[in-house]
């Protein structure tokens, strides 16, 4: 048998009593204990009892004599994972093997994939217990174990990159590369050298050779955040590389084979910006194999005092403070906000909260402009019935924002929910931009 084995390429160890075995698998744990029923001084039974309590993760595979059924069924209930009736053929040896290591496997993943879910808010960030949130952590723990193309939508601050991140480390690629990637943030001039990457001298500047994020993330996991900020002229260039799994580096002329799983994000109605001529229906389907929307945090408010909790948990370690919990009050202000930044712009108010902090104590005095002047979520604004002129309510709302985010672009972009680039277009465009830009 154990000729037979090695001749498959199993690496193989050999002992002759319980004792002994016991002792090797102190020594050095291995896959898979292949046992006979009947052995000297103590039988397999007792073998088996001592390996699924001391070594739980090890498979076990039992040999017993034809007509003591009886035997395989005490050892199935008994832990064994299964079992060989004598006298068996080579076939029925390696099948009985491979099969017994392919279930352990199976078991081992289940078993990590529901701890690291179990664990899911210390490990991502993705805290909650609302219903939308539940939901959310199973269509993550379901689709973590495949290599499915997943597209997530929602609005800005929603967590998009964190669901990302959870989808890679409960994945079988999460020993790999987890690489994210920007599409409004990188210069039109740059993207496809920065998705395929470029090699030295290719153009000015290009000192070195340069791999791109597809290639980057061999092994493991791509994270196209933004993606509706993908310039056209390169939307059928990324198709092409995600459909042939090869990559083609500027001023290169080997095709290089790519193996990332594709995980997309954008905060903008993809079918609307197909309808619109601004993305390529083609790529659309291409990357929303499976979609998943994240909820904003007006829709869960459930989730806000537990949210705080873990933004002040995390605000005391990084920082080395202690407060004490936050007065009704204050939590009371913080559930009824509109939070049109979600959780991130929830995050940094909690975190300027507990930094000016004295005396361990959190003021509402504290709390930014915004949160005590907006409405409430659900007071929408109405249009006048003598109408208005739209240019100007936009740069009225623009200005606004402006003032509101004491001159932080960045801030008041996230308080009217537009995407930095597209505020800056429309800051400019109004001749609100400071004189520098």
């Amino acid at each position: 048998m154990a000729g037979i084995l090695r001749g498959e390429g199993y690496a193989v160890a050999e002992t002759g009593s319980v004792d002994a075995a016991l002792a090797d698998l102190a020594a050095a744990p291995v896959d898979l204990v292949m046992s006979d029923w009947k052995l000297p001084g103590r039988d397999g039974m007792e073998l088996l009892t001592e390996v699924k309590a001391r070594f739980p993760e090890t498979a076990f595979l039992m040999a017993t004599a034809y007509g003591t059924i009886a035997h395989a069924v005490a050892a199935v209930r008994a832990g064994a994972d299964d079992y060989l009736t004598k006298p068996f053929e080579r076939a029925a040896l390696l099948l009985a093997v491979e099969r017994t290591l392919r279930s352990r496997r199976l078991v081992d993943e289940n078993r990590r994939l529901s701890e690291e879910v179990r664990d899911r808010d210390r490990l991502v960030d993705l805290v909650g217990k609302s219903p939308s949130m539940e939901r959310l952590y199973r269509q993550v723990e379901k689709l973590a174990g495949t290599d499915a193309t997943v597209l997530l939508a929602g609005e800005s601050g929603t967590g998009k990159e964190l669901a990302a991140r959870a989808l890679h480390a409960l994945s079988r690629r999460s020993a790999g590369p987890f690489v994210a990637v920007n599409a409004a943030a990188i210069p039109e001039t740059l993207v496809e050298s920065e998705f395929f990457g470029a090699e030295k001298g290719s153009y000015t500047g290009a000192d070195r050779l340069r791999k791109g994020k597809l290639e980057q993330a061999q092994g493991g996991t791509l994270f196209l955040d933004e993606l509706g900020e993908l310039p056209l002229s390169m939307q059928p260039k990324l198709l092409r590389a995600l459909q042939e799994g090869v990559v083609t580096r500027i001023g290169g002329a080997a095709e290089i084979a790519t193996d990332a799983r594709i995980l997309a994000a954008t905060n903008r109605d993809l079918a609307q910006e197909v309808a619109a001529g601004r993305f390529r229906e083609d790529l659309y389907y291409r990357l929303n194999v499976v979609s998943v929307t994240l909820p904003p945090l007006r829709d869960r408010r459930e989730d806000i005092p537990l949210l705080v909790r873990h933004f002040v948990s995390r605000t005391e370690r990084r920082y080395g403070i202690r407060v004490e919990p936050f007065p009704p009050a204050l939590l009371s202000r913080l559930v009824d906000h509109a939070w049109p930044g979600n959780v991130r712009e929830l995050a940094n108010v909690v975190e300027r909260l507990v930094l000016l902090s004295e005396g361990g104590r959190v003021s509402e005095g504290d709390l930014p402009l915004p949160l005590g002047g907006r409405a409430p979520a659900d007071a929408g604004w109405k249009l006048p019935p003598g109408g208005v002129s739209w240019e100007e309510h936009e740069k009225d709302a623009l200005r606004q924002a402006l003032e509101l985010s004491g001159g932080n672009r960045a801030r008041a972009a996230r308080l009217l929910d537009l995407p930095y680039k597209a505020f800056l277009y429309r800051l400019e465009k109004f001749g609100l931009a400071p004189a520098e830009e």
